[in-house]
C-alpha cells in the first residue's frame, strides 16, 4: 500500500529534477541565515551558486555530531525561535543534547513520511497502533502518533515502561499495530507469556513497525513467531528529522525505502569521506532538503549500511538501504537511547576517588540490553565499608540515569584490575549477538 503515489513512485528523471531544486533552495537557505554553514562555505570557497547538478552536493562540506553538539541549544536553526513550534533532543558525544527544531510546516512534513512508512508496513484507516516508543524529548514516540493520526488510524500513545499495563492494554483495546523498539517487543511477549498470555493467540496484532536499535532477521522470525504478524524494519535519525527517513515494505521486506524527495543519501568511505558508488558499503549521509528549522547539510549518520538503485516490486522508485550493520564510531545503542563512552566518562571523572581507567559491559539478558560500568577506585576507597562503596555505586548509577536517559549497573573494581591496553583504551566490550 502507497501512501503518496505520485512522489513515492516518480520517475527518477522526475525525482531528480525535484532533488536538486530542493537541493539549492536548502544550500541557498542555510548560507542565508545559519552562520556556521556561512562560514564553512567561505572556507572552502563554495557559494550557492556553484551547486548546478546533484553531483555537486559532494563539494559541500560535511555536517558531523560534534558541530551540533559545539551550536547547541539553538545555534544551527535556520528560522527564528518564533517559528519553532517544537523542539527534540538526543543524546550527544558529552552532557549536551543534540537539540532539533520544527516548524508548523516540518511537523505536518513528519506526520506525511511516518504515514509513508506506516503504509509501507500495510497500516490504513481503521487500524489501531499500539504506540509503545517514548514520548518527551525521544522523537520516537510523538513522531509515530502524528503520522498515525494523518493515515486516520487510532492510536494509543501508551509510551515505554509499565510492561504488565501495557500487556493488559493490548488484550483490553485490541490494537492491531504495534510501535517499539524491537527489544522491547520480545520482552513484551516474554513478560505476556509468564502472565499466562499466548502473544500470537490472545493479541489482535497484525503488524508491528520497530527500529531506533539494531536488530537481526533472527530477531525478526523470533517476533514474527511469538506475536504471528509481520516485523517491519523502520529507520531515522533524529539529527535528519526522527523516525520517518526510511522503511521496509510489506510487499519485499529487502531494504528499506529512502524517502529521497526530502532527504538525499550518500555511502562514504568512513576514513576518506569519498562518495562510494551503488552496492559499496560504507558511511550513510544524509542531506535534508525540505527541513525549514533544522536543516543539514551532509549529515554523518556514522551508521553502516549499502544503498541499491534498483526498483522494489512494490513500485517505490526510491533507493533502498541496506539495514544497518554496525558504527563507524563508538557510539552504543541502548534500548533506544545513545550513550556514548565520552558521556559515562564525563560523569566518573567528576567523582573524588574514580580512577580513570573503566569498561563499558554491554549485554542482552532475555530480549533486553543491559549496560553494566565497570570502574576502578583508588586504594583508599577500595578500602572503605561495604555500604560506602555501594552509596558511591548508587550514585554513579543515578547520575548516568538523571544525565542520559539509560539505566546501567555499576561495579566499583579495584585499583589497576581492568586490563591496560598500549593503543586505544578498549571501553567497550559488547557480548550482544544482534
Amino acid at each position: 500500500m502507497i501512501w503518496n503515489e505520485e512522489f513515492e513512485t516518480l520517475p527518477r528523471e522526475a525525482l531528480e529534477a525535484l532533488q536538486l531544486k530542493r537541493l539549492r533552495a536548502t544550500v541557498e537557505r542555510v548560507y542565508a541565515t545559519v552562520p556556521f554553514y556561512k562560514k564553512k562555505f567561505d572556507e572552502m570557497g563554495i557559494k550557492p551558486s556553484h551547486i548546478k547538478t546533484l553531483k555537486d552536493l559532494q563539494i559541500l562540506p560535511f555536517t558531523v555530531k560534534n558541530d551540533l553538539r559545539d551550536n547547541y541549544p539553538f545555534g544551527l536553526f535556520s528560522v527564528p525561535m518564533e517559528q519553532v513550534v517544537r523542539v527534540h533532543a538526543s543524546s550527544g558525544t558529552t552532557g549536551k543534547n543534540i537539540v532539533v527544531g520544527y516548524t508548523k510546516r516540518d511537523i505536518d512534513t513528519w506526520a506525511e513520511l511516518i504515514a509513508r512508512t506506516l503504509s509501507c508496513a500495510g497500516v490504513h484507516r481503521g487500524d489501531i497502533v499500539h504506540n509503545a516508543y517514548g514520548y518527551g524529548l525521544f522523537t520516537g514516540g510523538l513522531g509515530l502518533h502524528y503520522g498515525a493520526e494523518k493515515i486516520g488510524a487510532s492510536v494509543i500513545p501508551i509510551s515505554g515502561g509499565n510492561t504488565k499495563r501495557q500487556i493488559i492494554i493490548m488484550q483490553d483495546f485490541g490494537p492491531t499495530v504495534i510501535t517499539c523498539t524491537p527489544s522491547y517487543a520480545l520482552h513484551l511477549a516474554e513478560v505476556a507469556e509468564e502472565m499466562g498470555i499466548n502473544p500470537g493467540k490472545d493479541f489482535k496484532l497484525r503488524v508491528g513497525c520497530f527500529g531506533a536499535e539494531p536488530w537481526s532477521e533472527t530477531m525478526r522470525q523470533q517476533i514474527e513467531k511469538k506475536y504471528n504478524i509481520d516485523a517491519i524494519d523502520i529507520f531515522g535519525l533524529s539529527e535528519v528529522i526522527g523516525p520517518g527517513v526510511s522503511s521496509e515494505c510489506l510487499e519485499a521486506k529487502s531494504g528499506l525505502h529512502v524517502f529521497e524527495d526530502h532527504f538525499i543519501p550518500e555511502i562514504i568511505d568512513p576514513d576518506t569521506g569519498k562518495t562510494l558508488p551503488y552496492g559499496e558499503k560504507g558511511e550513510l549521509v544524509f542531506t535534508s532538503i525540505t527541513k525549514e528549522a533544522f536543516p543539514v547539510i551532509r549529515y554523518r549518520s556514522r551508521d553502516i549500511s549499502v544503498l541499491y538503485p534498483e526498483i522494489c516490486k512494490c513500485g517505490r522508485t526510491f533507493v533502498r538501504m541496506q539495514r544497518v550493520t554496525g558504527r563507524s564510531d563508538d557510539m552504543l545503542i541502548i534500548r533506544g537511547v545513545n550513550v556514548f563512552p565520552s558521556q559515562i566518562e564525563s560523569v566518573l571523572m567528576q567523582i573524588e576517588g574514580v580512577e580513570p581507567h573503566y569498561q563499558l559491559i554491554v549485554d542482552r539478558e532475555g530480549n533486553l540490553d543491559t549496560l553494566e560500568v565497570q570502574v576502578e577506585v583508588n586504594e583508599k576507597v577500595f578500602s572503605d565499608e561495604v555500604k560506602q562503596l555501594e552509596r558511591l555505586e548508587k550514585r554513579i548509577e543515578k547520575d548516568i540515569k538523571e544525565l542520559f536517559g539509560v539505566t546501567c549497573k555499576c561495579s566499583l573494581v579495584e585499583p589497576k584490575s581492568i586490563q591496560r591496553s598500549e593503543g586505544k583504551a578498549k571501553r567497550v566490550i559488547d557480548k550482544r549477538k544482534i
